[in-house]
């Protein structure tokens, strides 16, 4: 079978194919910095389960910073802290998994107590600020998961955080 298609038959239907091949049934929230959680949206049907903050997957859940040897919430980190809580709040059938993370220096048992101190002081500062706390787990995964490879204080400023998987929705 041969086809004969004129030259303007052939693009109108390439022009259709490409329209119709950029359609689609679901709708992704692009999503930068400077938006706010408002602006972003509270759906958490949007939300992929094993997300985490680390990629920026995990929607408007952000990780958050401790400083050396410490498990104390900066504020910078109560701020972030206090907008996940407001997202969980809205979302109750959302739950989380915190995972505290330490930087390469020190012994492998000390960096998952302060992994594991890390972790239930993100918990303890959600459930302070309504979440229930059968919706939060933590783990302390110590130095073994670095975000940052780096042997400087960018690489482990970096690496000494909690990170939230999103364990149901």
């Amino acid at each position: 079978m041969k086809f004969n298609f004129k030259p303007m038959t052939l693009l109108a239907v390439l022009t259709l194919s490409f329209s119709l091949a950029s359609c689609s049934s679901t709708k992704k929230k692009e999503v930068n910095d400077n938006q706010t959680m408002e602006s972003v949206g509270t759906d958490a049907a949007a939300l992929e389960l094993n997300a985490d903050s680390d990629s920026g997957k995990a929607g408007p859940i952000k990780t958050v910073f401790f400083g050396f040897n410490s498990s104390v919430l900066s504020s910078s980190a109560r701020e972030t802290l206090n907008a996940n809580a407001e997202f969980l709040k809205e979302n109750p059938s959302v739950e989380i998994q915190v995972e505290g993370h330490c930087d390469e220096r020190g012994g492998v048992q000390y960096n998952l107590a302060l992994g594991e101190r890390r972790a239930v002081s993100v918990k303890e500062h959600l459930i302070a600020m309504g979440v229930n706390s059968s919706r939060i787990s933590t783990i302390s995964f110590g130095k073994e998961r670095p975000v940052a490879f780096g042997h400087d204080e960018s690489a482990w400023a970096s690496n000494r955080r909690g990170n939230f998987i999103i364990t149901a929705k």
